[in-house]
């Protein structure tokens, strides 16, 4: 059973990231351009000039952060905000937007039009000082998730329903061969978002417009779903001491007046206790 973790509604909340020697939850509202955090239950925001999205950690009070003009170095204390390298920053019509740490300390980050421009988006990882495109033509980048034996990465462009796979270089992390599809979820009518594998290589789905996060075994067949009380689930993280915990960011973009009336939890951010065990999130070499 979930519960409202954090209430302050987002317009798109998503990049939730338990950060493992603050055991501190992190996490963006994208349309505000903010990043949130509740420490020892107390509500703290930093507030950015430029759309901010994703997160990796870096050491206890270092992040690197994906924002639409590039990668940055963040001070939780200080405030500090310095570039690392570029992302799109000639491009006004893309924002970043999922993103996560793979298992070698590389960072792979998804952009996207910041109105859904048809393929105006692509999907990068940084690593060792280079950005380098990965997937391009991309009009919603998602799911961008690594399985724990470190055989492959899975991502999403959202709006074809798919979560493709891909294998990874044990030595390097970098993608061999074609992708996959892992997951269609067509003829369910499901649209997947952010996601995340456990500790088993289950891979957990956050399904926009669904009011859930489904999970799948390595071999795509469903397993379970939790439900939250938000009708855009946008991303999910393990956390909690234990790992144990699924925390869900939500939005409220799209979502008529009527609708956020009726389910005033919408753009809230979630917990769920004991779903399953996650993976502890993996540290950014800079």
């Amino acid at each position: 059973m979930s519960s409202v973790f954090d209430d302050r509604p987002c317009e798109l909340g998503e990049g939730p990231l338990w950060h493992p020697e603050r055991r501190q939850l992190l996490w963006f509202d994208i349309a505000n351009k903010r990043l949130m955090t509740q420490d020892a239950g107390e509500q703290h925001s930093w507030q950015f000039s430029e759309h901010v999205s994703a997160a990796g950690w870096v050491d206890r009070d270092t992040l690197l952060m994906a924002s639409e003009t590039g990668l940055w170095r963040f001070g939780l204390v200080s405030g500090q905000k310095d570039l690392i390298v570029p992302l799109e920053l000639d491009n006004p019509v893309t924002r970043s937007n999922d993103g996560r740490a793979d298992p070698w300390g590389g960072f792979w980050i998804g952009t996207m039009g910041k109105n859904a421009e048809h393929k105006a988006g692509a999907i990068y990882r940084f690593w060792k000082g280079e950005l380098r495109q990965l997937v391009p033509d991309v009009t919603i980048s998602n799911a961008i998730c690594f399985a724990p034996d470190r055989s492959c990465a899975f991502y999403a462009d959202t709006v074809t329903q798919q979560v493709m796979r891909w294998s990874l270089d044990p030595d390097s992390g970098w993608p061999e061969g074609e992708s996959t599809v892992f997951l269609d979820l067509r003829d369910d009518g499901l649209y997947p978002d952010g996601a995340v594998v456990d500790a088993e290589g289950n891979v957990w789905i956050a399904q926009w417009g669904a009011n859930r996060v489904a999970a799948y075994d390595p071999n795509g067949r469903f397993l379970r779903a939790v439900p939250f009380q938000a009708a855009h689930t946008s991303c999910p993280a393990f956390g909690g001491e234990d790992l144990t915990t699924l925390f869900c960011t939500t939005a409220r973009e799209g979502l008529d007046a009527d609708a956020l009336r009726t389910q005033p939890t919408n753009g809230m951010t979630f917990a769920a206790m004991g779903v399953s065990k996650g993976q502890s999130e993996h540290r950014v070499l800079l």
